[in-house]
């Protein structure tokens, strides 16, 4: 079926119009408890069905907690309520925990007016997208709530933090130590905002602390894993060794150099999997997605190790790496994965990661990955209104143009966004003038395009 509410990262939007609104993630709620409480989906661990809930730090999160909380416990279903607390914690502790399925309730790097729910499965990974379709198949039906002896109920883990830090310190060797190593910490003002500094200071490193400060509206404001250039002048003005910087849900991860300069997604995918492999800890290949830079396929083709692309979003590159049986992959915007460490993505676990790799060779993030040279990549978000028809013929012409003009030098790649009203156009090529004139061309087209379907 054609699936309504749930894009590439669960269901997202403004808060206080559909889908984000009270009435219906009680309903959402209500029907995912009964689709995720059914044994052929989560064998029964515990006597009753028991769902994690856990968000981010939007005042919001406080509203859609309660009503996700009513309508899993009018589904007969339990709940465990950990509070603000990183996406991939949310993760971890819907395993540890052998728990039904868990739920983050967060927007991401989105601004606080958005939020999303997103769900976990019982093995703590992301939903498949035939449970999710099964989910919206129910919306529609009534609610018709369990007896009051059966109804759910709730409780709080005092513990959740303490766990969390304890499984993300158990993923640095313990040959390694942070002393001596000065990092400034961005937290996106997110849900690492405490745990996410906690960590690397138990590791050893001194840790300067910014964007830790959360008040209900202010998360990724300025800050974190999408505001980079933030950590960047940190890191200069502490005079610290490495910068880095979560997004709103801890599931995101950028870096800085000692001089500022920053490092993305495929840059630290590429520390990770070098140090795996010079310590012959790499199994299978590595696994990107169509947004990956074509630099880093053409690297590890000559490094002899495997690649392949999945579609845009960190579920595809799981399910990628999982079919292939590997274990590394992951996208440019920061989404990494390391599935001998955690079964999502981890922005605390991946930066251990790629610190481990730097503390082991006494380099530099430069150095480290200087041999993996990017192309240079423009992306425009063309916003959008309805549905828009990426094959019409002026949109098709203005691609055509542009592969042309790269002459098999570079990429085009149009996508609509998973998450947001935008239509992504992406151009890879050797130039970066030349490739955000082509990029801006497209968008132009684009943008045209709609205006017309909306006409």
């Amino acid at each position: 079926m054609t699936r309504k509410f749930f894009g590439t990262d669960g269901i997202r939007g403004r808060v206080g119009e559909p889908p984000i609104t009270p009435d219906f993630v009680l309903k959402l709620g209500y029907c995912a408890g009964k689709v995720l409480s059914r044994a052929d989906i989560a064998p029964p661990h515990r006597s009753r069905p028991t769902v994690l809930i856990g968000k981010d730090t939007r005042i919001s999160g406080y509203m859609l907690e309660s009503a996700l909380e009513s309508g899993l416990s009018a589904a007969g279903v339990d709940t465990v309520l950990v509070g603000p607390m990183p996406t991939p914690a949310v993760a971890f502790l819907t395993r540890a925990l052998r728990l039904s399925a868990g739920v983050m309730i967060s927007a991401s790097h989105n601004p606080y007016e958005d939020n999303g729910i997103k769900f976990f499965s019982a093995d703590g990974m992301k939903l498949p997208d035939a449970v999710e379709s099964e989910i919206e198949s129910l919306l529609d039906d009534a609610l018709a709530v369990a007896p009051s002896a059966q109804l759910g109920k709730a409780e709080r883990l005092p513990d959740a933090e303490g766990r969390y830090i304890e499984f993300c310190k158990a993923s640095f060797p313990r040959s390694c130590t942070l002393r001596g190593v000065k990092l400034v910490v961005d937290c996106a003002h997110g849900s690492n905002y405490r745990v996410g500094i906690r960590v690397f200071q138990e590791l050893g490193a001194e840790v300067v602390a910014i964007g830790s400060h959360p008040n209900g509206i202010n998360i990724n404001e300025g800050c974190g894993a999408t505001h980079p250039s933030t950590v960047g002048r940190a890191v200069v003005e502490h005079k610290a060794d490495f910068g880095i910087a979560f997004d709103g849900d801890g599931d995101r991860l950028a870096m800085a150099d000692r001089d500022g300069t920053l490092f993305d997604g495929d840059q630290l995918l590429f520390a990770m999997v070098k140090h795996r492999r010079a310590e012959g800890r790499l199994k299978g290949g590595v696994a990107g997605t169509l947004m990956t830079n074509f630099a880093l396929e053409r690297r590890l083709a000559d490094m002899g190790i495997d690649f392949a692309r999945a579609r845009v979003g960190d579920r595809y590159v799981l399910e990628l790496l999982l079919e292939r049986g590997w274990e590394c992959g992951g996208e440019n915007s920061g989404h990494l994965l390391c599935l001998d460490c955690h079964t999502t993505g981890d922005a605390i676990i991946s930066a251990l990661q790629v610190l481990a790799a730097l503390v082991s060779s006494g380099q530099s993030l430069a150095a480290y990955t200087g041999e993996l040279r990017l192309l240079p990549q423009v992306l425009v978000n063309v916003r959008t209104e309805g549905k828009l028809d990426l094959q019409s013929p002026a949109v098709r012409e203005a691609v055509a143009r542009a592969e042309g003009a790269l002459a098999g030098h570079g990429r085009v790649l149009l996508r609509p966004s998973g998450t947001e009203p935008v239509v992504r156009v992406m151009v890879e090529g050797e130039d970066r003038a030349h490739v955000k004139g082509l990029a801006e061309e497209i968008a132009a087209a684009v943008k045209k395009a709609g205006a017309r379907a909306v006409a």
